[in-house]
């Protein structure tokens, strides 16, 4: 008779068969030390009443008076704003606003009076402001070439695909795309009424709104500082919407072209459809007299820039800054309301653990 199925036999054999795969297997596993086998030493948060519950009130105690400190700081900043955009038929830009577009070929001029009732000390910003303008688009944030606004020689001849369809009309040009075309060019000039009625133009700065990296390295025209620029940007043309090449920007020479600040401001692209930026700064002249006394002002508005067609709107802001920036008092109220809600949740807490956290459950133990 044929021997009996031999059930140990046939796993020496297995074992026998196995061995160099065994040995493979024992060098895939990881050595024996405290980082691989993962027995590195760790803290552990161990929750407790009494460490839970201080933690709460102090998050409470100190946010709550930076948040009282940060709110009023920012009700301390002055800040005047005026609508200009004209949809209302008695506004002074209705005009302008019905009738103005990228293709007119004659200014169109309104003014605008206004009182400060409070006065400005210190320095203060003139900024404009735009509605329902989405410079977050995706494709409208693509629609640039760094390169070529870094002063490259090559990209100012050819630029970027990106910049499609402001990429070429007959000449490359310069700037190309949709960001550096729909530059905001109103201008705004203010004016002081004093009491006889004597127009005083306000001197507006528009050096220094931009940021220094910008201004120093990220914008930079061909060929230098000292580069003869209409002969530098012979062969490009200006953007469609504009009215002037970039070269006549500024009669200044280090405010003109691709360092031009109105243009490096206008190109950092805004995170929401509402937003403003920095036009221009009036400069306190001493301590004696507030930068804009409270009065009568005017503003004369060159309505350059038309927004009827994306029922868009336009503002002009004053405002004064403190050492947190502009007014902003939603930080203030963050501060104030994740604090309180810790505090109350705190006491909460606190009484819940007085009341039940050293009951005695002796009683559930079974003996």
């Amino acid at each position: 008779m044929a021997s009996g199925y031999n059930a140990k036999e046939e796993d020496g054999h297995r074992a026998g068969a196995a061995g160099p795969g065994e040995s493979a297997s024992r060098s895939r596993k990881p050595d024996n030390t405290a980082f691989k086998q993962q027995r590195l030493p760790a803290w552990q948060p161990i929750l407790t009443a009494g460490t839970v519950l201080p933690a709460f009130f102090i998050i409470g105690l100190i946010f709550i008076p930076i948040g009282i400190g940060l709110y009023v700081t920012s009700n301390n900043i002055r800040e005047f704003e005026i609508d200009y955009t004209g949809t209302d038929p008695s506004s002074p830009c209705y005009n302008c606003s019905q009738t103005y577009s990228w293709n007119s070929t004659t200014l169109c001029t309104c003014t605008l009076t206004f009182s400060l009732n409070q006065p400005f000390e210190g320095n203060v910003f003139m900024y404009y402001g735009l509605s329902n303008f989405y410079q977050n688009h995706r494709r409208y944030v693509k629609s640039r070439d760094d390169s070529q606004l870094n002063g490259d020689l090559s990209s100012l001849k050819s630029p970027s695909k990106e910049c499609e369809p402001y990429h070429t009309n007959e000449k490359p040009i310069a700037p190309c795309g949709a960001i550096a075309n729909s530059m905001f060019n109103d201008t705004l000039e203010l004016f002081y009424i004093d009491p006889n009625e004597t127009r005083t133009p306000i001197p507006l700065m528009k050096k220094g709104i931009a940021w220094w990296t910008d201004k120093h390295v990220k914008f930079r025209n061909p060929g230098g500082s000292n580069a003869n620029l209409t002969a530098v940007f012979q062969g490009t043309t200006k953007p469609v919407n504009w009215r002037k090449p970039v070269y006549e920007l500024d009669s200044d020479p280090e405010n003109n072209g691709f360092i031009n600040e109105d243009l490096i401001v206008w190109m950092r692209t805004a995170a929401l459809p509402t937003f403003r930026k920095l036009y221009r700064i009036i400069q306190k002249k001493n301590n004696m007299t507030p930068t804009l006394p409270r009065g009568n002002y005017t503003l004369e508005v060159t309505y350059n820039y038309p927004v009827h067609s994306f029922e868009g709107r336009k503002r002009m802001i004053l405002s004064t800054i403190s050492w947190m920036g502009g007014k902003n008092p939603f930080l203030g109220i963050a501060y104030m309301t994740v604090g309180s809600i810790c505090f109350v949740l705190g006491v909460v807490l606190l009484f819940i653990h007085h009341k039940y956290g050293n009951r005695n459950n002796s009683s559930d133990i079974p003996s």
